[in-house]
């Protein structure tokens, strides 16, 4: 397999903890976002949308979308499950993950804060609330979530999706510098899960494309 990554994407990011959770060797292909590459003509040729991640599986087969990326994994490759067995605890994992992935990154990626920076010419500190706006509002939901339902990870003590897109998240408001203080059990699950070999070789730091 053959991953479109870019070190810093958080999305890249919750899929590389995901493979590396479920012990998949891949080919990482470096895009480097801050230069367009997602937007070249060969890279569209792999994924029209022009985004990462994307994962080629092979026999022409490309699947985008990280959490499309994760649903397959999880199907092809059932253990160790990033999900809980039963359907119930199945739908609360869901319900934080869209937290994260719907409500929140969607706000916060590189194409809507160059949009604020050159468009509507927002400067650093405009760029700075904004992003803390959104960051707080997700997390403060999370934060109780947390209070409900973890253990040593997201979910109880298995480590599950949840932690796959908590912790990219985490890495990007720290970035950002925004205050975590008001995350008590979010920073815990967090420095837990950067505790363990699959987390740790994910960061973006531990990328080819890293700058050195």
């Amino acid at each position: 397999m053959k991953l479109y990554s870019y070190f810093r994407s958080s999305a890249a990011y919750r899929v590389r903890i995901a493979m590396n959770l479920k012990g998949l060797n891949y080919d990482y292909q470096p895009i480097n976002l801050l230069a367009m590459e997602q937007k070249s003509e060969e890279y569209l040729t792999h994924n029209p949308q022009g985004l990462v991640p994307a994962l080629d599986i092979g026999d022409g087969e490309i699947i985008a979308q990280s959490g499309a990326i994760l649903e397959w994994l999880e199907e092809t490759t059932p253990e160790p499950a990033l999900l809980p067995a039963d359907a119930l605890q199945r739908s609360h994992v869901r319900s934080m993950v869209n937290n994260i992935a719907c409500d929140v990154h969607p706000l916060l990626n590189i194409a809507i804060l160059k949009y604020l920076k050159d468009e509507l010419h927002s400067d650093t500190d405009q760029i700075q609330a904004w992003y803390q706006t959104w960051i707080d509002r997700a997390f403060t939901s999370v934060e109780q979530f947390l209070v409900q339902h973890s253990g040593q990870f997201c979910y109880g003590d298995q480590v599950t999706l949840g932690d796959c897109y908590l912790v990219p998240q985490v890495y990007n408001a720290q970035r950002f510098k925004i205050p975590m203080t008001p995350y008590p059990q979010i920073m815990r699950v967090t420095q837990h899960c950067n505790t363990l070999t699959p987390f740790i070789d994910a960061q973006p730091e531990q990328q080819p494309d890293a700058p050195s």
